[in-house]
């Protein structure tokens, strides 16, 4: 099953911007933990320090009264955070539905959409597009994917599920596949399929926050000073330029694909913070208030990078089952490979790649190779 929901842009510059309440349900295994925690537990990447200052400002309870930092949540109470609005940038507005049942929805997210709430966005957020669609029962999403980053994102329906697929990915358990373009040709990387080639080309390079530059930057670290991040790439197709790759993540470190190709010399195209030129191309986005403009296109080729969750194995929430979900490969990423390698044809070399999900142990379970989609319907 594949729909879309949509929504526009209808914030008038002339209007006042409504103001923005968020609401977290305080689940049993988070009772007794103080707002500020439970706060920075809620928010992604969001330092204790900013947590405190959030609660003092902005936080309360159903009722309205205001919440101090270290008091202490109960189960079943709803705490709020209000804020006066404010206008975001412009961003995809929509979202595909690749699966829906009543435990769990996997869907397609487009680039540039951000997964939840932050300084810059709150309505224009795949967190609030959920709500929007799924009122009675919104789903919560179970892991994450950088903002410019397609593809596959799960949700939960209910406590149970998320809990079940948060330890799914916490353990390890979930496999996934992303594809990706880069520059040139990686030494080491085998075609995928080649007899003998099983594993791919290993990369395993620990990562550590960046101690120098941009603070959302990471770098890769001695084995005895940063996290161990391993991944497994394949060459699908080699061009006369540059590459597409299959890479499969044994960790889920931040912007771990990006900065394992980059170290290697080949970095994702049209990524601003890892590509050839710096934190220049980072800049140059941010001092255009976020939107793509012809001199910034010059250091970056393409819009956005060219990363997209395309495969995501994982056993359901709770029927157990085993599950393969696929997001096709998007119509800007198929039309940038267009131009970097004109005339080389995507979908003979996509089903090499689905010959490979064939051999995740959860297809061998399914008991069949399911078919998949492999590029969008270039009419629809």
């Amino acid at each position: 099953m594949k729909s879309r929901t949509s929504a526009g842009n209808e914030e008038n510059e002339d209007e006042a911007l409504p103001s923005i309440t968020l609401r977290f349900p305080v689940p049993r295994e988070h009772e007794g933990m103080r707002v500020d925690q439970f706060i920075q537990n809620r928010i992604p990447r969001l330092s204790r320090t900013r947590a405190t200052e959030i609660v003092r400002t902005c936080a309360q309870t159903e009722d309205g009264t205001r919440l101090r930092p270290g008091q202490r949540v109960r189960r079943g109470q709803e705490i709020q955070l209000i804020r006066p609005g404010f206008r975001e940038p412009e961003v995809p507005l929509y979202f595909d539905v690749l699966t829906d049942d009543a435990d769990m929805l996997a869907v397609d997210k487009p680039s540039g959409l951000p997964m939840h709430p932050s300084a810059t966005y709150h309505r224009h957020t795949l967190t609030y597009l959920l709500r929007q669609r799924y009122p009675e029962n919104t789903p919560h999403i179970a892991h994450r994917l950088d903002r410019e980053t397609s593809g596959i994102v799960l949700c939960a329906r209910h406590l149970e599920a998320e809990r079940n697929l948060k330890i799914q990915f916490q353990d390890r358990k979930v496999r996934k596949a992303y594809l990706a373009m880069v520059t040139g040709h990686v030494p080491g990387v085998p075609l995928l399929g080649k007899a003998g080639e099983p594993n791919g080309l290993e990369i395993d390079l620990p990562l550590r926050p960046g101690k120098e530059g941009m603070h959302v930057k990471m770098e890769v670290a001695a084995p005895d000073q940063g996290s161990a991040a391993v991944t497994h790439a394949w060459a699908l197709c080699k061009g006369e330029g540059h590459s597409l790759l299959w890479l499969e993540p044994h960790t889920g470190r931040q912007h771990q694909l990006r900065v394992h190709l980059a170290a290697l010399g080949h970095p994702i195209v049209g990524d601003k913070l890892y590509g050839p030129h710096g934190e220049q191309a980072f800049l140059e986005f941010i001092a255009h208030n976020a939107q793509p403009h012809e001199d910034w296109l010059k250091l970056t080729i393409h819009h956005r990078q060219a990363l997209h969750a395309h495969a995501v194995g994982y056993a359901h929430p709770t029927r157990s089952t085993p599950e393969i979900t696929v997001a096709p490969l998007p119509e800007d990423l198929c039309e940038l490979w267009e131009r970097l390698e004109p005339g080389s044809s995507l979908a003979p070399v996509l089903e090499r790649g689905h010959q490979r999900l064939s051999q995740w142990p959860m297809a061998a379970d399914l008991g069949q190779t399911p078919a998949f989609a492999t590029i969008p319907n270039q009419g629809s």
